[in-house]
């Protein structure tokens, strides 16, 4: 009976192999770095380490559908801009030209106020 509670104690020559809980501390470093790999794989899967630096940049979310949005910093300021947005479209502006697509594809601007061009 001694003996056995001496190697439940752990005082004997092999203790480190008799402790119970022993495998928690390797399933916490585990569990720490599956947090980390999953951290670094979402910041690079969204695309979003320009947010981590402190340079200026602009970022489209969902190009060309309704829900639209675009991110922008500038001067450490970041602004969001949804296509959708009622204050957004509330905005006050003028008419400056018209766009032309031709059949190859080609986008033409013409400015108002040009003189049309000589054929």
């Amino acid at each position: 009976m001694s003996r056995r509670r001496s190697i439940l104690r752990g005082t004997g020559a092999n203790s480190d192999d008799m402790d119970p809980l022993g495998f928690l501390i390797n399933l916490f470093d585990v569990a720490l770095v599956f947090a980390l790999a999953l951290m670094i794989a979402l910041v690079s899967n969204l695309k979003m380490a320009d947010l981590l630096t402190s340079k200026d940049f602009t970022m489209v979310k969902n190009p060309g559908q309704p829900d639209m949005e675009i991110i922008t910093r500038e001067g450490g300021k970041v602004s969001r801009y949804v296509a959708g947005d009622a204050k957004a479209g509330s905005r006050q502006g003028e008419r400056v030209g018209t766009a032309y697509r031709l059949e190859s594809g080609e986008i033409v601007y013409v400015p108002d106020g040009s003189p049309p061009a000589a054929q």
